[in-house]
């Protein structure tokens, strides 16, 4: 896998031994904040992969997102808990499912088209979820029990505690990190990087470049799918703007803020966008103003993301 700067190493790793100590020290706020910062740098993640390594540059990948969450909505009954992997196995094959039938239609297109197409199809799920009173209509539904894992009658965590969900948050996290990162240091990979380069001569390579697109728009969907999963048993509640397309476009904002087509950068841009968000709401009414002013400097000054900081000090 290639190398990434010493500094940003450094950076991760006492950012990781800090996340592991936090619920020692954190007030349950904080544990919560967290544990919502590292599922959206999961879906953060899985956006990345589609626009910072493949081109592709989606505005209805929110839509894998919220259909994994709705379907826990329907899997858990009212007042029991689901299964862990029963959920979470079905939530990430509907994800997928979704991903492959739009995929199947968008990756036709490219460029702008491709944008318009992956909004449609998430702005036409949006509605339908949003007129729809089995689903909770406008005001969505709660979700009263999280998923409960259990082994011959033995519990190794349980998600009603803060903490425990804190730390299925950030083994998943860690687990889709590096899987990304074997995955992009593949052939596959290799293969779809080119594809982002110049997709005409990978065809003339010999390569099924729509195949390979649509590999990857259906591994994003999952993963998108595994976050959207997490939120709704975090939180306890699923409504339509989970698949609306500013959801959408807040994931691009983190993506673009972090630095695309970086390992670390989804993940350093879903945690500056969080945070920032927390800090502005507590000094003014007005954050939206402020968190728009500081991401337009950071486009300017640092336009390949806030992984451009550590650039200086990578190894030759």
């Amino acid at each position: 896998m290639e190398r990434q700067p010493r500094a940003l190493q450094v950076v991760l790793l006492a950012g990781l031994v800090a996340l592991v100590a936090f619920p020692l020290v954190g007030e349950k706020f904080y544990l919560q904040f967290i544990t919502k910062v590292m599922i959206m740098a999961i879906f953060a993640m899985s956006l990345d992969l589609l626009v910072g390594y493949t081109g592709l540059v989606s505005l209805g990948h929110a839509l894998f997102f919220g259909v994994a969450a709705y379907a826990l909505m329907l899997l858990t009954p009212e007042y029991q808990a689901a299964g862990f992997w029963t959920s979470l196995g079905a939530s990430l094959g509907i994800a997928a499912l979704a991903a492959l039938v739009v995929g199947f239609f968008v990756l036709r297109t490219s460029g702008i088209y491709f944008i318009m197409v992956t909004l449609a199809f998430g702005q036409m799920t949006y509605f339908y979820v949003h007129d729809s009173s089995h689903l909770g209509g406008s005001d969505g539904k709660y979700i009263y029990v999280r998923p409960v894992l259990e082994i011959a009658g033995w519990s190794p965590f349980d998600l009603e505690k803060p903490s425990h969900f804190y730390y299925v948050a950030l083994a998943m996290m860690v687990l889709v990190y590096f899987s990304l990162r074997v995955l992009l240091a593949s052939p596959f990979g290799r293969v779809i990087s080119g594809i982002k380069e110049n997709e005409h001569r990978m065809r003339m390579l010999g390569f099924a470049t729509f195949r390979y697109k649509l590999v990857c728009f259906v591994l994003a969907g999952a993963l998108a799918g595994l976050a959207g999963w997490l939120v709704a048993a975090h939180d306890g509640l699923v409504n339509p703007e989970m698949l609306s397309w500013h959801q959408s476009g807040q994931l691009l904002m983190m993506v673009i803020l972090g630095g695309m087509g970086t390992p670390s950068g989804p993940i350093l841009g879903a945690a500056a966008l969080k945070v920032l968000e927390l800090l502005f709401q507590g000094w003014t009414k007005h954050w939206q103003l402020l968190l728009g002013g500081f991401i337009v400097l950071s486009v300017l000054l640092l336009p390949r993301g806030l992984a451009q900081l550590f650039e200086s000090w990578r190894r030759d």
